[in-house]
């Protein structure tokens, strides 16, 4: 590290702490040469994500821009701005541990699906319908009755359980 006021080449750190949100650290350092103070901060470098459009066009990964849409297909509903930003920020993360340089987007569509599935329904039916470009009622209503189905599988899935255990639990009682 070079000093600010010498040009000195050797410097010893006096004190750091972690700035920000820990993504920063703050060194305060003093010049072997000169003696001076003076500060240095180290941030680690991420590599941005490029998004691959379906048309071969590359364009940086925007954080802001997938908040809009997800908050779009929320709107109206009993879906909190934190829930939103959590969503964005596990799809974000998984992007990462998924990716190292570029994303298809198709890769962040299904994943953003797949996480609205559980979150909402109807937000879900929302961001479906604009991200595969329902061109008729035929594909919403396909999307539907899909949706419907898989619901009714859980439940089916769920009664069975209950109606398999119900001997087990039956015998703990009369004992």
């Amino acid at each position: 590290m070079k000093c600010p006021h010498c040009n000195h080449t050797e410097a010893h750190v006096i004190d750091s702490r972690p700035v920000e949100t820990g993504n920063v650290i703050r060194r305060r350092r003093e010049c072997l040469g000169c003696h001076k103070r003076f500060t240095t901060y180290e941030r680690t470098e991420t590599i941005p994500l490029m998004v691959l459009k379906s048309d071969n066009r590359r364009e940086p990964f925007d954080r802001n821009k997938l908040r809009a849409g997800i908050a779009l297909a929320c709107k109206k509903r009993k879906i909190s701005a934190e829930q939103i930003e959590q969503l964005v920020s596990e799809v974000e993360l998984e992007l990462q541990e998924k990716f190292v340089l570029e994303a298809p987007s198709r890769a962040i569509g299904d994943l953003v699906l797949r996480k609205l599935k559980d979150l909402d329904p109807v937000a879900y039916i929302r961001f479906v319908s604009v991200y595969k470009q329902f061109s008729d009622v035929h594909s919403f209503v396909y999307e539907l009755k899909d949706l419907k189905s898989q619901k009714k599988g859980l439940k089916r899935k769920e009664k069975a359980r209950k109606i398999s255990l119900s001997p087990i639990l039956a015998s703990y009682s009369e004992n």
